[in-house]
């Protein structure tokens, strides 16, 4: 059998996962993972294809191991999965205490501040992960992303998620920013600081002369800061958390540009 229908099969009948050929597949799921030669979402056009069977196999990977104690140096770990190894190897920038899971696919020229990134994540090349930003488990993110300071990318694991959450090529993520529940961030896209997105996070596009409402997508270019609408609840009225578009990245900007000059060219005070 396929490994796509090992899973399916484990999947629907879990008392399989005591079984070898079983845990072999799952295995060498991880593995394949972990070298990036699969994902859970991969780009397919101008949109993304979700491999669902590919995270079926990251969580059923959890209930195959045992836990162990894993000591590195004068620190000590207790948990079911291998930390990521030989980073000079694949040419990434490691900074401690930056951790990473084994079954995550971080690329050359990464830039790992002390930060975490899953199981199932890929993180792709030239893309720094700042200080305290965490990518959840499954998570994909593009090239050359910049991922600030305590930056929350949510994973698929709890509570289990359709999608992961996929941020793409040259996008520009704000501190403290948190992105959750499969949303998705187009290419070259700038989100200011503190923006909080999830499925059911009005998006609200104010650069026209009526607003215009998505959910669970940042178009490409977007420069996205936080906003607040007004909505009726029995108790009265009261602001509730939104995300506002307020203009396009130029052209002329460079994609490594710093956050403050993508806002100021759309007039927003730093």
């Amino acid at each position: 059998m396929s490994l796509q229908t090992i899973i399916e099969n484990a999947w629907d009948n879990r008392e399989l996962l005591k079984e070898a050929e079983t845990q072999k597949a799952i295995d060498e799921v991880i593995a394949e993972l972990d070298h990036g030669r699969l994902r859970v979402a991969e780009p397919n056009g101008d949109d993304w294809k979700v491999n669902e069977w590919v995270k079926k196999a990251v969580v059923m990977y959890f209930p195959i191991r045992k836990m162990e104690t894993i000591e590195v140096g004068p620190f000590e770990f207790h948990d079911k999965m291998a930390l990521k190894t030989n980073y000079a190897e694949k040419g990434v920038r490691v900074v401690p205490h930056a951790v990473a899971r084994y079954g995550a696919y971080i690329s050359k020229g990464v830039i790992m501040m002390p930060s975490y990134v899953n199981i199932g994540a890929y993180v792709d090349e030239g893309t720094m992960v700042d200080t305290w930003a965490t990518v959840g488990s499954c998570g994909q993110i593009g090239k050359n992303v910049h991922l600030s300071g305590g930056v929350g990318i949510g994973g698929v694991l709890e509570p289990l998620q359709a999608a992961p959450v996929i941020i793409e090529d040259d996008a520009f993520i704000g501190s403290r920013c948190i992105v959750v529940e499969g949303v998705r961030v187009g290419k070259e896209a700038v989100l200011g600081a503190n923006v909080v997105l999830t499925q059911s996070t009005k998006i609200i596009d104010v650069t026209g002369a009526e607003p215009k409402e998505t959910k669970g997508y940042v178009p490409p270019r977007s420069v996205v800061i936080p906003g607040s609408y007004t909505k009726s609840f029995p108790a009265g009225e009261f602001q509730v958390p939104c995300a506002l578009i307020i203009g396009q990245r130029k052209e002329s900007t460079d994609k490594k540009t710093s956050l403050n000059d993508a806002l100021r060219e759309n007039d927003v005070a730093v």
